[in-house]
């Protein structure tokens, strides 16, 4: 064979070798919650439907350590809670001193509900009843901590009015379980696979917030909004529990290539069923939801997207 001939066939083969995917990273939060499941359908969809493109769910500590992964180019898509992404784009809050500015969103995917849970037998039936209590306000770092801590301060109480307890969701559940605390927080899209599991062992309660205690938190944190967990929503809970949410943001990096962010948006969205099928909370995802809640600025790509399906964007969520 000639050297012509060689060179030909070498060419011919780089040609016709598969190019490698580009693996993308979605930072998550634990295995009890919302974040991981949706994530991974986020992942299906990515790997499915976006040529040259996989992905893979990690699990995290959650909101907070998703911002600092982001930031740090060490995941390339997470899920956080609209007040910490808010805080960590302005540095108010938690985040005061540490601006996070290169955070952009892709969408708002679903609310957050705030459920404190208890067991039905431990006499707290409100708020006020936490104090001198065990509690657990969420794994550290958490969403879930920055809701609780924001609503019992709104509230008047701090961590000096209980025992605290720092655990993540499936801890929560074993706890409440087991006895070892009173009361937990979770703040997740219902319902969560951790409290379903824990109502199928012990009879629960929900903690319900009057009008006046969600007004105060709304106060404190615009990104709250009041939401009504329905009856049924878990076994032995037979009447609705009015509470507050926050939605939950899909966030990337503001340097994410605008034509994969893009197609990561439309993917999502022209697809929602698929993640509909693995967690009820993508019932939320849609257009409608995402501009009305979404606290930052759209990742360009995914403004290109709102904009040619007619989405009415707001100003402030331009770059």
């Amino acid at each position: 064979m000639t050297f012509k001939a060689t060179a030909l066939v070498a060419a011919a083969a780089l040609m016709a070798a598969p190019v490698a995917a580009q693996e993308l990273s979605i930072a998550t939060g634990g295995t009890g919650g919302v974040y991981f499941p949706y994530g991974g359908g986020l992942a299906e969809v990515i790997s499915n439907h976006i040529d040259g493109a996989s992905a893979s769910a990690e699990v995290t500590g959650a909101s907070v350590e998703n911002v600092a992964l982001i930031a740090r180019g060490d995941s390339d898509i997470a899920i956080a809670l609209a007040d910490t992404v808010y805080g960590a784009y302005n540095g108010t809050g938690a985040f005061e001193g540490r601006q996070v500015g290169e955070l952009r969103a892709l969408a708002s995917i679903y609310p957050n509900a705030v459920q404190i849970v208890t067991l039905a037998d431990s006499g707290i039936s409100s708020l006020d009843d936490l104090r001198g209590k065990r509690v657990s306000v969420g794994a550290p770092g958490s969403g879930t901590e920055v809701s609780a801590q924001t609503l019992l301060e709104a509230n008047g109480i701090t961590y000096d009015d209980f025992d605290e307890q720092r655990l993540n969701f499936n801890e929560t559940a074993d706890a409440l379980r087991d006895g070892d605390i009173d009361a937990g927080f979770w703040s997740v899209g219902p319902p969560t696979s951790s409290i379903l599991n824990l109502a199928t062992t012990r009879d629960i309660t929900l903690v319900p917030l009057s009008s006046d205690q969600i007004a105060a938190a709304i106060e404190v944190e615009a990104t709250f909004a009041p939401y009504t967990l329905r009856e049924g929503l878990y076994d032995g809970v037979d009447m609705a529990v009015a509470t507050i949410s926050t939605p939950n943001v899909l966030i990337v990096h503001a340097d994410m290539d605008e034509e994969l962010a893009y197609n990561i948006t439309k993917a999502m969205y022209e697809n929602v069923e698929e993640l509909i099928a693995i967690h009820p909370a993508a019932n939320d995802t849609t257009l409608e939801f995402s501009v009305a809640a979404t606290p930052i600025p759209f990742h360009p790509g995914a403004l290109r997207y709102l904009e040619e399906v007619g989405a009415d964007v707001q100003d402030r969520q331009r770059p």
